[in-house]
């Protein structure tokens, strides 16, 4: 199981799913501590390993040992680690841990994974396709219930749940939307929306959470407050948000087809005859044009290319799957040379052509 996550570009998250041409993934993440262990940045070798014995002898115990694979980050490569970050399996932070005592439990699909010994004992993570935050907490909810009949988590009967950041403190949740907003800020309006959706207690992120770097018209927009609400009120208000941010896109991408349809389609098609004719091209580049070619193939102006398999483009052009691709370490240039042709060789395999949708022609004829 851990050689197809490791070596295949898929994980589950790719797929269509509800409101896909806006939301890419929906994820819900609990952050739990043992009661009786140092946090893990105060751990040495003797409690982590009293740690990692904890967790593992309470995996096999419960019924998630037929659902989920151990891997021990002692035996893995920071190239595999960074493979299970770019697939939002583990966070950046995590890519970096090599100590026996840190690891990672996760399903063939990649839909349930658990970080042991990130910033906290246990980060149980539910990553699904499309707008799913209620199926994602239940998921992660089971996880949760199924570990706790085995482990005594640090928990307070004012604070909540007890977390190695006091931000986390509380329900011990993060519940978040990856957004595709391209019509947003091209109209200029995501200062208006960041600032709104603070006031109501969420917060946007880069591509890979916290600390991160937007690219290519994708957001993570997450629940800031864990303290005094339910987990319940945290996943409505982030779904009820998320509704409203969608109609906004959707309304704007409408105006755009239909006051500068031109213009729309112009950039559209500049942006796959660059994807699909570079001889090397940098990540960021790569991202701005596989947001505008997304926004065509939602909007009917490309046809041809399924927007999941877009999905997974974004993934397989990042470093350490370009790295894994070729089998070998590559520096800047090779990486902006080799995306260059892992990005032709797909799009043109799936022979999609912009402006061969009715939607293309009809623009053409105005």
């Amino acid at each position: 199981m851990s050689s197809d996550l490791l070596n295949s570009t898929y994980v589950r998250w790719m797929e269509p799913g509800p409101e896909s041409d806006i939301v890419i993934s929906s994820r819900v993440r609990l952050a739990r501590n043992l009661q009786t262990v140092p946090f893990p940045h105060l751990l040495d070798d003797k409690t982590g390993q009293a740690c990692w014995q904890q967790i593992t002898q309470a995996w096999q115990k419960s019924s998630l040992k037929d659902q989920l694979e151990l891997l021990s980050f002692n035996n893995l490569t920071a190239l595999d680690r960074q493979i299970l970050m770019e697939k939002h399996l583990i966070s950046p932070n995590h890519a970096e841990a090599n100590k026996f005592y840190q690891g990672l439990l996760v399903d063939k699909e990649g839909q349930l994974a658990i970080m042991i010994n990130e910033e906290d004992h246990l980060r149980i993570q539910c990553l699904l396709p499309g707008l799913q935050m209620e199926e994602c907490y239940k998921r992660a909810q089971m996880v949760d219930d199924e570990l706790e009949s085995n482990l005594s988590f640090a928990f307070d009967e004012q604070r909540g749940y007890l977390t190695a950041c006091p931000t986390n403190v509380g329900t011990g949740m993060r519940a978040s939307v990856m957004l595709h907003l391209p019509a947003i800020v091209t109209t200029g309006q995501l200062n208006a929306v960041v600032h709104y959706i603070g006031q109501l207690g969420l917060t946007v992120r880069g591509i890979y959470g916290e600390g991160s770097e937007a690219m290519g018209n994708f957001f993570q927009v997450s629940n800031q407050i864990t303290l005094g609400q339910t987990e319940e009120d945290i996943i409505a208000n982030l779904t009820a948000v998320t509704r409203q941010i969608i109609q906004q896109e959707r309304t704007l991408r409408e105006n755009l087809k239909n006051q500068m349809h031109i213009q729309l389609e112009d950039r559209v098609c500049r942006a796959y005859g660059i994807l699909t004719n570079a001889r090397m091209i940098t990540s960021n580049e790569a991202l701005g044009h596989l947001s505008e070619v997304r926004l065509g193939v939602n909007m009917g102006i490309i046809d041809g290319i399924q927007p999941y398999a877009l999905n997974e483009l974004v993934v397989a052009i990042r470093p350490a799957h370009l790295q894994k691709r070729a089998g070998r370490e590559m520096d800047p240039l090779s990486r902006d040379i080799h995306r260059a042709e892992v990005i032709k060789e797909k799009l043109t395999s799936r022979k999609a052509k912009p402006g061969s949708s009715p939607a293309a022609g009809t623009s053409e004829e105005k």
